[in-house]
């Protein structure tokens, strides 16, 4: 169904990409969500830190004939929220859609005791706080309007158990399930919907600059193997995979549909069970 999005204005954040391997195309979740947004009758702000991944992200979307702008903004401060807000409302007149995706592993893996406090402090500023100051700034033209939708991206690492050295990362992600759920049930009779999508095991350019080198010695074939094998589908999502699920639950076909966290994980949570 074309158009699911015609007439929206949606504000991504983290709508750039890291460069990732030859063979695989530089596109993140983020990024993804953004070009399916705009292919679907969005106007999209792109909020990045880096005004250069953003602008190619317009570039790609503008040369599908797509209607986006892009803003630099470190989200995690609650100035560049607003003023981020700012700019779309000055831009497109209106707010309807927030997706945020911004969000980074922790510097230095490890458990309780090999944990850094200046890592807890960032994880909890840029992958929780950005998500705070972010959806303040939008809520009051949303308001306004009548209504929005609100959709955070969390991970399967805020529920599973059995990767102690993603401690701070896990925790952090959590708090994004929890605020999720706290924002759904404060704003769902003001028509705000919010929900979280929680990647799983995603074929990213992140896990090429993240994981590879910290994990896997630098060997991404056996990352690939490793992370395929874990999967009961046996194999690693795309961020395409993350962009259709958020689509979803940001369209009016998820109209009835709040407070949700969403696992798109190849059945990896089924494990869990």
């Amino acid at each position: 169904m074309p158009d699911r999005l015609k007439g929206k204005v949606v504000i991504v954040t983290g709508a750039g990409s890291v460069p990732g391997p030859a063979d695989r195309e530089p596109i993140g979740n983020g990024k993804a969500s953004a070009i399916l947004y705009a292919a679907e009758g969005a106007r999209v702000v792109l909020a990045d830190l880096n005004r250069d991944a953003a602008l190619e992200t317009q570039r790609m979307i503008e040369a599908e004939g797509g209607v986006c702008s892009v803003f630099a903004a470190d989200v995690s401060k609650a100035h560049d929220c607003e003023a981020m807000a700012e700019h779309a409302l000055a831009v497109y007149s209106r707010i309807d859609i927030l997706h945020n995706n911004v969000g980074i592993m922790t510097p230095h893996p490890g458990g309780i005791m090999e944990a850094h406090e200046e890592d807890w402090d960032l994880l909890m500023d840029v992958n929780v706080k950005s998500i705070f100051h972010a959806s303040r700034a939008v809520i009051p033209p949303m308001l306004r309007q009548g209504g929005g939708s609100i959709l955070n991206v969390s991970s399967v690492a805020s529920l599973r158990r059995g990767t102690p050295e993603l401690l701070i990362y896990g925790v952090s992600k959590a708090a994004v399930n929890a605020l999720t759920r706290c924002l759904a049930a404060e704003l769902a009779e003001k028509n705000i919907r919010v929900n979280c999508v929680m990647p799983g095991m995603i074929d990213s350019p992140a896990i090429y600059q993240e994981l590879a080198p910290k994990t896997y010695g630098g060997d991404i074939e056996k990352m690939r193997r490793d992370r395929d094998q874990r999967i009961p589908m046996k194999r690693m999502g795309t961020p395409w995979d993350i962009a259709r699920a958020a689509l979803f639950l940001v369209s009016d076909d998820a109209s009835y549909i709040t407070g949700q966290v969403l696992a798109v994980d190849g059945g990896l949570m089924a494990l869990a069970g």
